[in-house]
């Protein structure tokens, strides 16, 4: 199906016999729903809130655990790029079963297996830290004081139960931020997991590191990235001990162009990667993720441009889609179909168990935007 400016959107490739086969879920930045779709491109599921759905992923029981859309007077504005001020749960059929909110909420959020949340938020820092904090550029209505990233733990009743603040762990001498990015914030958070030992996950991409901290301590265990990322997003760690991460590439030495990367954290050696080819084509100056799945592939999100793909270890694409629902952005005009992130879920998945996916309900979009 051709979308705006004449592109094509929805399905582009399958290819069944080479991609893991399940189900797609994603959300368009701007959007109020939430879509789970079928290797054939074809909705199953919808999940619909008027607060916006910024981005989602399911939990276990086959609830997702959505990040609502920004207030219209912070929507787009500089350096708050991904706030919101509500971390909510809805079930299956769209009700709400539990809700966190927070003005200073932004970008991500984790729950655990004993049933509290990780959530990202803004707080002040000091004049005088802020003073000392290098790099950036300056201009006339630089804030007194900027803002920095504080990871917390939240019990189900909204309870506070721990606090992990990252200018206390951060280097002023060594945690420069690019020349080019303004002075609003310090190192911009915008992912959070956590490993097997129950250390964090983060990045940070506006100081281009991506860091395991210590869940006891709060101490930097493992930091890498400064001269080879550029403004990444969304760093998981994987099976092999590897972690992966979508490396936005904008403000990047030569050529801007975006890549998937897989690191050793034990050598810090790259051990995989995928760029597009030719090296410009493949590129998200914001946004983005990659996962990977369970036959070895990578699920990636060229999050700027809406696309979701499927790559094999050999970097052969064998699945394709383009967001097709588009809506207006106050940064980058209409016809806008930003993507935060997008996950893969096999049919096995616990979340899926016994639940209705026939396209047919929504059998006037799949005609427009499936394959066969």
């Amino acid at each position: 199906m051709v979308g705006y400016n004449g592109k094509s959107v929805g399905l582009i490739l399958s290819s069944p016999a080479a991609c893991y086969r399940g189900y797609t879920l994603f959300s368009g930045t701007g959007s109020d729903s939430a879509y789970l779709i079928d290797t054939q491109g074809r909705i199953c599921h919808r999940w619909r809130d008027e607060r916006g759905i910024q981005y989602a992923y399911l939990l276990s029981n086959g609830n997702i655990l959505c990040r609502a859309a920004p207030p219209k007077e912070l929507q787009g504005k500089q350096g708050l790029n991904g706030i919101s001020t509500s971390i909510f749960e809805l079930d299956w059929d769209g009700n709400q079963v539990w809700e966190y909110r927070n003005e200073w909420l932004h970008h991500d959020s984790l729950r655990l297996d004993n049933g509290n949340t990780l959530v990202i938020q803004w707080e002040r820092l000091t004049k005088e830290l802020t003073q000392q904090i290098q790099g950036g550029y300056h201009q006339e209505d630089d804030a007194e004081a900027m803002l920095g990233d504080v990871v917390l733990e939240i019990a189900p009743d909204g309870a506070e139960l721990r606090r992990w603040q990252s200018w206390d762990h951060l280097s002023v001498e060594e945690d420069i931020i690019c020349p080019l990015e303004h002075r609003m914030e310090w190192s911009h958070c915008n992912s959070i997991k956590v490993t097997p030992d129950g250390d964090w996950l983060v990045s940070l991409r506006r100081i281009d590191t991506v860091a395991i901290v210590d869940q006891t301590t709060g101490e930097f265990k493992w930091k890498w990235g400064r001269g080879v990322l550029s403004h990444q997003h969304d760093v998981t760690y994987l099976d092999n001990g590897h972690i992966l991460m979508f490396d936005n590439g904008p403000h990047r030495r030569g050529p801007a162009y975006s890549q998937v990367v897989e690191v050793d954290p034990e050598t810090n050696e790259i051990v995989w990667d995928y760029k597009g080819d030719p090296i410009m084509s493949f590129f998200s100056f914001m946004v983005g993720g990659a996962e990977r799945l369970p036959n070895g592939n990578t699920l990636i999100c060229e999050g700027a441009k809406g696309r979701i793909f499927e790559v094999t270890p050999s970097k052969e694409v064998v699945w394709e889609y383009i967001n097709p629902f588009f809506t207006r952005n106050p940064r980058f005009g209409d016809n806008v179909n930003f993507l935060f992130r997008a996950h893969r879920y096999g049919p096995d998945h616990s979340a899926l168990q016994g639940r209705d996916l026939d396209p047919a309900r929504f059998a006037n979009h799949n005609r427009l935007y499936a394959g066969t």
